[in-house]
């Protein structure tokens, strides 16, 4: 078997961020690994008050953590995939991916603002609260009567303000919803199908980042790696690099190993046009698939 000294897991320090670095050290002890882990303070974290789109810079939530990395502090990064930039920091790579969970938005809605018969459940001109430029364009072109307001925090801070009454919906994604276990009891809860609401390129899916060079800690990664995701996965980041976008650029993309499902807009505050590719497991499809997307701006 293979085995290294202790591994350390760098990581932010939410609830979420933790359930995932927490996640993986299950996965490395079962095994037969030792594993710890050291809680990371971002730039995310700090600046609470700005919304993504308007934060220069890439990074947000990953910068110093690869930092760490860098300089041997930790031995692993554990990232939630989409958060990622796609040009890794010369001297790092993804080593592996996680299974995929539930790819989906999940709309929460507070009940007085709940209507049967709207579409998603939600009633017209309704406060919704999101900072993702993603999100923002798609609400912008499927539910043009609903105001947009920013909403930073981690998941349970979000779902707090909500019930406080600050918003009537906020828009999440259902993995991280899922992977807490929230209590979700006095909310409406409205899964929104990658479909009809494109995700983020790697949405639910979590990024196990290492050194470049570090041969025997890859190798002891490839025994939890998923192959199969980490193709779909490429594919959506590639188009996402292509594209030279990050968090803030409102570009949704999700393969279902049958179709590639787009939105995309040049701007958080104009309403997405969606597309949908057949897929095909070819290296210069993301590249056709930019080219599509870019040929429409003209």
């Amino acid at each position: 078997m293979l085995q290294v000294k202790t591994i350390t897991i760098g990581t932010r320090g939410s609830d979420l961020a933790l359930w995932q670095a927490n996640h993986v050290k299950s996965q490395l002890e079962s095994i037969g690994q030792n594993v710890n882990i050291q809680i990371i303070k971002t730039r995310g974290d700090r600046i609470q008050d700005l919304s993504f789109d308007k934060m220069e810079g890439k990074g947000f939530f990953t910068k110093e953590i690869e930092v760490a990395l860098l300089n041997h502090d930790i031995d692993i990064a554990v990232h939630s995939h989409k958060d990622l930039e796609t040009t890794p920091p010369e001297g790092l790579k993804i080593a592996a991916v996680s299974e995929r969970a539930n790819p989906c938005e999940l709309l929460l809605i507070r009940k007085p603002a709940h209507e049967p018969n709207a579409l998603w459940e939600l009633k017209k001109n309704a406060i919704v609260g999101t900072s993702a430029a993603r999100r923002k364009s798609q609400l912008l072109a499927l539910r043009l009567d609903v105001e947009i307001k920013d909403l930073r925090g981690n998941v349970p801070t979000r779902i707090e303000k909500l019930k406080s009454g600050d918003y009537d919906a906020i828009l999440l994604a259902k993995a991280g919803v899922e992977r807490l276990k929230l209590d979700l009891s006095e909310l409406v809860t409205v899964e929104l199908t990658p479909d009809e609401f494109v995700p983020a390129p790697a949405q639910g899916v979590l990024a196990l980042q290492i050194r470049e060079q570090d041969n025997k800690l890859n190798d002891i990664l490839q025994q939890i790696n998923d192959a199969e995701v980490q193709k779909l996965v490429h594919l959506e980041r590639e188009v996402l690099r292509l594209m030279d976008g990050g968090c803030q650029l409102p570009l949704g993309v999700y393969c279902d190993n049958k179709y590639v499902h787009v939105s995309y807009s040049d701007y958080a505050l104009h309403a997405s046009r969606y597309f949908r590719f057949p897929y095909k497991d070819s290296p210069d499809f993301p590249a056709k698939i930019v080219e599509h997307l870019q040929h429409q701006q003209v």
